[in-house]
């Protein structure tokens, strides 16, 4: 895959010899100069670990990633998406005011 075709928040399919032992799947957070930042969506139950001691994150070269036909079956990392709610003050904090 060339630089040109690699686009922030693009899924992607990635391979990587050293770290997983599967194909996975990511998006696209960063691109550098040869190669893109990817957060790991999805991946073999196997590779489970790995990806935890990765944070869910890895970078990969462009000649290792391909376009994504459909999304993959394998387990789904969770994602960072973080739910702000408004949390009600107590008793003794309505009182000291």
């Amino acid at each position: 895959m060339k630089k040109a075709d690699v686009k922030i928040g693009q899924i992607l399919a990635a391979t990587s010899e050293e770290e997983l032992k599967h194909p996975f799947q990511g998006k696209v957070e960063k691109i550098y100069e040869n190669s893109a930042l990817l957060a790991i969506t999805s991946y073999d139950p196997e590779d489970e670990s790995s990806v935890n001691e990765l944070n869910n994150k890895m970078v990969i070269n462009f000649k290792n990633l391909k376009k994504v036909k459909s999304p993959a079956r394998g387990k789904t990392a969770a994602t960072n998406d973080v739910k702000i709610s408004k949390v009600e003050p107590d008793k003794k904090d309505k009182e000291s005011k």
